[in-house]
């Protein structure tokens, strides 16, 4: 068997395995969404951290202890983010976000002290970088899961809808870009094209519009924004996760799906789109309770 018979294979065979398990994830209930989105924020934290140490050499002499305190941290927060009616027999679940956040914030306090002072400042600097740049991204897209206006599911709706819209939009640009792209695009990823990335997200915005429209006109506005989301901020994700990849001198962010690269490698447009997507559906929420209420 030749080698790219066995290459093109392999990326098969992990595709389907990724979409399966993706789906499962995603629509067989609340927690195989929350573990879907927890072990992929544990994925991405493992990845930012190895790309972390390659980008900055003092990062790299910041104890593992002091990094796993900050990923503690943000395990914390995304427990907290599981909606507040959710819970066990008597117990909220995001009480034990709190408890969680906490431990884990101390525990990163009493290791940043111990470290080299010249370390310091490093280490703080990693951390909140992780914070923001995805346990924010993953925190949101659990506590989606859980909005809901009356008896209609606005959130789940919206994340559904946002992941099918990243996959559109990254499918249609790789389309469009094969097949009339000339032009680069950026510098920072070159074989991303000025025509596959415009033609690739016009044709995703229609697509989730008319698909929106059919499926629930009431929310057509709603799935208009998150394709624009998608197009927009999902392209700009990728951007800057080439960019640090670029920064880190490698191809892939990781290796977990064989032919696809890593956790960061995957997730990048949705990294930036959900805490974007989670602001429009918390507007759209106030929007709809008022209007239902003034009825």
């Amino acid at each position: 068997m030749s080698l790219n018979k066995k290459t093109f294979q392999t990326r098969t065979l992990t595709a389907i395995v990724f979409v399966v398990v993706m789906l499962a994830g995603l629509l067989i209930n609340q927690w195989t969404f929350y573990l879907l989105f927890f072990i992929i924020h544990l994925g991405c934290w493992m990845e930012f951290i190895k790309l972390s140490n390659l980008i900055d050499e003092k990062y790299n002499c910041v104890n593992k202890q002091t990094k796993i305190a900050a990923i503690l941290i943000g395990c914390g927060f995304l427990i907290f983010c599981i909606y507040h009616d959710v819970r066990i027999g008597n117990f909220y679940i995001y009480y034990a976000g709190i408890y969680i956040m906490i431990a884990g914030a101390l525990y990163f306090i009493f290791r940043w002290l111990k470290e080299n002072k010249n370390v310091r400042l490093v280490a703080l600097k990693y951390a909140l970088l992780g914070l923001l740049y995805l346990s924010l991204t993953w925190g949101t897209m659990i506590n989606l899961r859980g909005i809901a206006v009356f008896y209609l599911p606005l959130g789940y709706i919206a994340a559904i809808t946002l992941v099918a819209a990243i996959w559109m939009n990254d499918t249609m640009q790789y389309l469009v870009g094969s097949l009339i792209g000339k032009n680069p695009f950026s510098k920072i990823s070159p074989n991303k094209t000025l025509e596959g990335t415009l033609g690739g997200s016009l044709l995703c915005i229609v697509l989730v519009s008319v698909i929106g429209y059919f499926y629930k006109k009431d929310l057509f506005h709603l799935f208009i924004l998150i394709a624009l989301i998608a197009a927009i901020a999902g392209t700009c994700g990728d951007l800057l996760e080439s960019k640090i990849k670029r920064l880190a001198g490698v191809k892939d962010s990781g290796n977990f799906m064989p032919g696809h690269g890593g956790f960061l490698d995957r997730f990048d447009s949705l990294i930036l789109s959900v805490p974007f997507v989670w602001i429009v559906v918390e507007m759209v929420k106030i929007l709809f309770q008022q209007a239902l209420l003034n009825r």
